[in-house]
Order: C-alpha cells, then structure tokens, then sequence
C-alpha cells in the first residue's frame, strides 16, 4: 500500500444499465468544460428530480445515491473505460434511451458544442448504431426542441403548406 492510497476513492458501485444511464448524462453535461442551469434541469428531469416545498429542485433518495455513484464513476474513469463497462451491459432500448437523453441534453442550453457532438459520435461507435439509424430519433429531438416556431412567425416549418415529416 502506497503513502496515498488511503485518499484514492472507489465508487464501490458495479455498473448497472441505471448507473450507466445516469453517467452518461454527467459525461455529456461536462463535455464543453461547463455544466449549465439548463443541463441540469435535463439531468433533474429525467432522473426524477422534484420540488422540496422551499422553491428549491432537488432529486429523491434514490436518485440522489444514483447521482452521487454517477459522479464518483465519472470523476475516476475515462470516457473510454465508461464504454467499455457499460456497453455490453445495454440491451438495444437502453442504448437508444442514453442516446436520445444525450441528444436531449446538449441541446438544453440551446446548441450542441463540438466537444458534445465529438462525445455523442463515441457513445455512437461504442453502442453499434450508425447515424442514419438515429436519424429520425435525432429529428424528433430538434424538433421537440425548436421552440422558435412559437416566436418566429417567419420561421421556414410555419410557411403554409409546410408538414413536419421524419426521414426515412
């Protein structure tokens, strides 16, 4: 035993489908070098965050243990190392979960930065799936995240005649 090993922390947390879930949000939210209030509030959401009663948004015991084993993963292991771990653990549905929360949370603070799509398209190799299969999923997020079409009354999807469609 090294001098400094006693300061040396262990999530002591097997990686499970939930725990990989909830990493992969803290890898994308800290991508560009900053987490947002926008971010959060994602990561709050849909890990099943809720009001204390004071106006202050927390997260539940067992997201909280969730989030606290989440970021002690994070902290410790390379993106590379989460992959490796977590990958063969995820059923299809699972991965396409991850993938459409990530797609969901780079665009919560309003645009992906080049670190979030640099990080995305690794969590896209490392899961098997091509972009032309998350294509529609990827649609599907921009438009649910566009709310220009509510303030913009020249934007291109409210000329008439225009249909929202997906590509297949």
């Amino acid at each position: 035993m090294g001098l400094f090993d006693m300061f040396k922390s262990d999530s002591g947390e097997k990686m499970t489908p939930h725990l990989a879930f909830a990493t992969s949000l803290l890898y994308m939210m800290s991508a560009d070098g900053e987490i947002d209030p926008e971010e959060v509030g994602h990561l709050l959401s849909v890990l099943g965050g809720s009001d204390d009663g004071n106006g202050s948004i927390g997260v539940g015991a067992q997201s909280q243990a969730l989030l606290d084993s989440a970021v002690k993963y994070r902290r410790k292991n390379s993106i590379e190392t989460f992959l490796q771990a977590a990958t063969p653990l995820l059923s299809d549905a699972q991965k396409m979960c991850i993938l459409v929360n990530l797609i969901d949370s780079s665009l919560a603070d309003g645009q992906p930065e080049p670190e979030e799509q640099a990080l995305f398209a690794k969590f896209l190799a490392a899961f098997g799936v091509s972009e032309e299969r998350f294509r529609p999923f990827f649609e599907v997020i921009m438009i649910k995240s566009d709310r220009t079409v509510f303030t913009n009354s020249n934007h291109p999807s409210n000329q008439a005649g225009h249909q929202v469609r997906l590509s297949v």
